[in-house]
This record gives C-alpha cells, structure tokens and sequence, in this order.
C-alpha cells in the first residue's frame, strides 16, 4: 500500500510539474497567401514535435485587427508570441505592449521597424531582404548578357509599400544596376501589384496595352512572377524573348520554371523561419538572448539546381 501511495504521489506531481513546464505560444499571421501558408504550418508542425501548444490567429491584412490578436494573447497568459507582421512600420507598438507584459516575442518572416531597438526578450527570424533581391537581379543580369542583350528595358512590380522586404527587394534591383557590369539594364517601368497574382497580372496587362517593350521582368515574389506570365501568354508573348524573375520558390512558381515561363527565382525557407520562430520562442521563455535577428538564408534557384528544390516548400 505505501508503494502505491509513492507510486501515486509521484505521477500526481509529474503531471502537475508538465502542465507547470507546458508552453503555450500565441501566433498572429497577416494573411494566408500562398507563401505564408507554408509558414504557418511550418510553425504548427514544428510545435506540434516539441509538444507546445500554439493559438493561431489570422489578422486578414489588419494592422488593427493584428494589435488587438496580441492584446487577446496577453490576456489569456500566454508564454510567448510570433508576429507576423501586417505592416512592417507599426511594430513599435506591438513591441511595446509585449515588452509591458514581459511576454517573449519573435517577429518572423516580415523585418521589423524597430529592429535594432528591440528588448533582450524579443527577436527577429527570417531571411536577409538585402540578398534576395540582389541574387534575383544579379541572374538576370547575368542571363540578359547570356543572350547578348546590350541595352535591356526591365519593368519592376513591387509587393505592398508599406512592407519592408517589398522596398528592400526594390532598392536591392536599383543596387544591382547601378554596377558598371549591369548598368545596361534601365527600368521603365515600377509600380506596386501588393504580392497579389491577380492584381499582377492586371497589372501587366495595362503595361502591355500602353505598348510598354521590355527584356526582363523583375518581380517582388513569385506570386506576381506568376500574374505577369499569365498576362504575357494572354497576350501572346512568346516567353523565350523576355527574362522573368521572382522571389520565394513557392511550388507554383517552380512549376513555371519547370515550364520554361520563369528563369530565377529565390529560395526563402518558409518552414525554416516557422520552425527557427518556435523555437526563438521556447528559448527567449527560457531567458536565453538571442540577439536582435535569427538569419535564415535565402538561395538562389535556376532551371539548373531546381530539382533541390521541388519538395522543399
């Protein structure tokens, strides 16, 4: 009898100390596109392997709707949060009300505003924009030269302005021309599709209406890559005669490649930053520091390494 009692007593307290120990982390996405799916079930599957419970909510491009997400989350007490952030310049205040709460935060995919002023207990993880659109530009540069293209006109769609890795990966193409090794490239035409397909290839199709001649399109993400290809085969253009290129090497977009619509595209691991947030999350609940960024490499994919990358995203 008294080993029963001992028996007893001690799986009564090992489930109290695992229900004490359990970490419950709140999850905030702007949206669920094509990309940011890949995301959020990379957040949920890697949880789900570290036994931690996540509460994921969708602010559907709110940055309201985001701001009261958290809110709700510190209420409830949960152990930590990852943001993925509506707009890229109104995280002070989400930083702040984390910080106020003492709640770990982790940022991910979408660079904060305020990176470099962020608490011990607060975090980014994603990839560096400042190589993604330069690796885009710099292979269709490399690829313009390739076909014996002196003077190239390139048309640029950009994803929402209010979002820091759409004017990061625009600036990064303005950088890459600027060399002396690309400077025969000139853009003729920028405006913003929001990383929308459809909005895209709207988008294409006013320019190709207005008689707007290029040699390359250079795309924010995939997605607009995407809407722009479906625009110029609706058109009839043949897709030999112009470079394409994107951002994110979604299954879609590797599909296009495969059908020789799309040349370059850049590898950002989605389920990487999802897994590389959790697991900020667990740590910085653990008071580990980790630094104001967690990088996760981006990696340029070609018609030649392609097969890499067909199972990855």
């Amino acid at each position: 009898m008294k080993k029963i009692l001992m028996l007893a007593a001690a799986s009564v307290f090992a489930l109290t100390t695992g229900s004490a120990m359990a970490t419950t982390i709140g999850v905030t996405m702007s949206e669920l596109d094509n990309f940011l799916t890949v995301l959020r079930n990379g957040i949920a599957d890697y949880a789900k392997q570290k036994g931690v419970d996540v509460q994921i909510e969708v602010a559907e491009k709110d940055p309201a709707k985001q701001l009261s997400q958290i809110q709700n989350f510190i209420a409830s007490g949960v152990d930590a949060i990852i943001v993925n952030p509506v707009d890229t310049d109104a995280t002070a205040a989400q930083s702040d009300l984390a910080a106020k709460a003492n709640i770990p935060l982790v940022y991910v995919n979408r660079e904060p505003v305020n990176l470099d002023k962020l608490p011990d207990n607060q975090t980014f993880v994603g990839s560096d924009e400042r190589n993604s659109g330069t690796l885009e530009a710099t292979e269709v540069c490399r690829l313009l030269k390739e076909k014996g293209v002196k003077s190239a006109n390139i048309v640029v769609m950009m994803g929402q302005l209010n979002n820091q890795a759409a004017r990061q990966r625009t600036a990064d193409v303005h950088d890459v021309i600027a060399k002396p090794e690309c400077s025969f490239m000139k853009i003729v035409e920028e405006q913003t599709a929001n990383w929308y397909r459809n909005e895209a290839n709207d988008l294409m199709t006013n320019w190709l209406s207005a008689g707007t001649k290029f040699d390359a399109f250079v795309s924010n993400n995939d997605e607009m890559a995407i809407g722009g290809i479906q625009a110029m085969k609706a058109a009839g253009m043949n897709m030999k005669d112009v470079i394409v290129g994107g951002v994110d090497a979604t299954q879609d977009a590797l599909a296009a490649m495969q059908a020789g619509d799309l040349d370059v595209t850049v590898f950002q691991n989605a389920a990487a930053q999802g897994s590389g947030a959790v697991d900020a999350a667990i740590k910085l609940k653990a008071g580990e520091k980790l630094g104001h960024v967690v990088w996760v490499p981006f990696e340029l994919v070609t018609p030649a390494n392609i097969d890499k990358y067909l199972k990855k995203n």
